[in-house]
């Protein structure tokens, strides 16, 4: 078996790459075929733990769609940023710290082969490889190091779709722009364009569409329309780049309001889409103060540096207002990351990621340790109070994936143990929750056990995207791509 590839290039990061990507999987599984994702390199602080370590969310919710286990092999390259000029490298599931300290010029060399070896090992064991590029492939600075997009696709022989956002402007020129800087042999794997994000009459994009197949010799296979609320989690950092409030259904047990604060290292912001979807929930991400005015939950999210975050949350004058938040009996949460922000201190012998005091809110203390958890766990939480008091006994299922290790602070009065194994904690007072699980919000029966309803399913998500691009690819295109 040698699979027929498909590849989705991007005139720009968030064109709609992975969202088509996944669409594919489903729309290609269900015609009964096994299907696998892949993605030569991911950057993004967004990871799931599978069999042999972690791959980026992307891949974990394609595989998902696609009807596959997910493993290491579908995103066999990811690089989780710590700060603006420092990623922790991640290959084939596990953390290699010789890669992690490779500049990124002398790094593609290196990993290509194993690279290679992955996808080569998915094409001999499905129908179809479903591919998603990064980023742009005609970034000419970079081209010659970049295994994500057009050395794969060669060397998968991949048939391509470049879709560019046409909501931002200038699509035309980023299509035409992209296949101009690509050579021949590049070219010739070009199958189609699409734009993505359009709003309005779709006859006013005439004579464009033949103008740019006229010039190229690819033709645009479909125009898909503006869809804010198709429900798979988004990738990277655009989901809070958007407009801060977003409402739920109306119904539901009444109005909640929660406020998920957005530090520049978040991590695993996609376990929170399912609140997104939930009737009678409003999520609003907050950088400011005054964004989470008038919350009744604040969620403080995973971090990829914990202590940098720490105190960026004080500079934007967050940190009191979070304290306040909790001395008037407001509900926080506050996961991994989050959870070590909130206790006395963390503490950093290795150099892995900083020292500094914590917000004080939970008596603990938080180490770091040179070796990563990695794992998926299933724990039941012990007897709560206050606004978490629904959780009581409720067994769950999540994922970790840390270098912290957090115990009681010696000297202090204890925190109420919330969870065992070391997993969750709450203060005396019941309104201050913190876990090491990711994922909880995924869990139908939390979400009903504190909302009273659950939501979408992502089966009907994946089923909805399938659907979508049956109805607005032209007729043939689909099943011509892996003909």
């Amino acid at each position: 078996m040698t699979a027929r590839c498909v590849m989705v290039l991007g005139t720009t990061s968030g064109a709609g790459k992975s969202w088509l990507a996944t669409a594919l999987c489903r729309r290609y599984a269900r015609q009964g075929l096994t299907v696998a994702p892949f993605k030569a390199q991911n950057m993004s602080n967004n990871a799931r733990v599978v069999a042999g370590g972690e791959i980026g969310s992307a891949q974990y919710f394609q595989a998902l769609a696609a009807r596959a286990e997910p493993d290491v092999r579908m995103n066999p390259l990811l690089l989780k940023p710590e700060s603006d000029t420092r990623s922790q490298v991640v290959l084939l599931g596990q953390v290699d710290e010789g890669l992690s300290r490779t500049p990124w010029r002398g790094r593609s060399a290196r990993v290509w082969p194993q690279v290679a070896a992955a996808l080569d090992e998915l094409r001999a064991q499905n129908d179809v490889v479903v591919i998603e590029g990064a980023g742009s492939p005609a970034e000419i600075n970079l081209k010659d190091d970049d295994i994500v997009n057009l050395r794969t696709a060669l060397h998968a022989d991949a048939r391509c779709l470049l879709v560019t956002d046409i909501d931002r402007g200038g699509a035309f020129a980023h299509l035409y722009g992209t296949w101009a800087l690509l050579d021949e042999r590049e070219r010739r794997l070009m199958r189609g364009f699409v734009l993505n994000k359009f709003r309005g009459d779709a006859a006013l994009l005439a004579p464009g569409p033949q103008q740019l197949q006229q010039l190229t010799g690819v033709p645009t296979v479909a125009t898909l329309p503006m869809w804010r609320g198709h429900g798979l989690p988004q990738e990277d950092g655009l989901a809070i780049d958007e407009p801060a409030a977003q409402p739920g259904p109306a119904g539901g047990r009444g109005r909640t309001t929660v406020a998920i604060v957005a530090y520049p290292r978040i991590s695993n912001h996609d376990e929170f889409q399912p609140l997104f979807a939930l009737p009678g929930v409003r999520v609003r991400w907050a950088r400011s103060p005054a964004e989470l005015d008038g919350a009744d939950w604040i969620v403080l999210p995973g971090s990829k540096h914990t202590s940098s975050d720490l105190a960026w949350l004080r500079a934007q004058r967050l940190a009191p207002a979070i304290a306040a938040h909790a001395e008037g009996g407001g509900a926080v949460l506050g996961i991994c990351g989050g959870l070590q922000m909130l206790g006395e201190a963390l503490v950093d012998p290795h150099g892995i990621d900083g020292n500094g005091p914590g917000l004080g809110l939970l008596p603990l203390v938080t180490a770091f340790a040179p070796d990563k958890t990695v794992r998926r766990t299933q724990a039941r939480f012990g007897p709560l109070q206050g606004p978490w008091s629904a959780l009581s006994g409720l067994p769950v299922r999540g994922y970790e994936i840390r270098h912290g290790r957090t115990a009681q602070h010696a000297g202090m009065a204890l925190a109420r143990v919330a969870m065992a194994q070391g997993l969750a904690w709450q203060n005396a007072a019941g309104n201050v929750l913190g876990v090491y699980l990711h994922g909880l919000f995924e869990d139908p029966a939390l979400l009903g056990a504190l909302f009273g309803s659950t939501g979408p399913g992502l089966d009907a998500v994946f089923d909805g995207l399938a659907a979508f691009i049956d109805t607005h690819f032209d007729a043939g295109v689909l099943d011509g791509l892996i003909a």
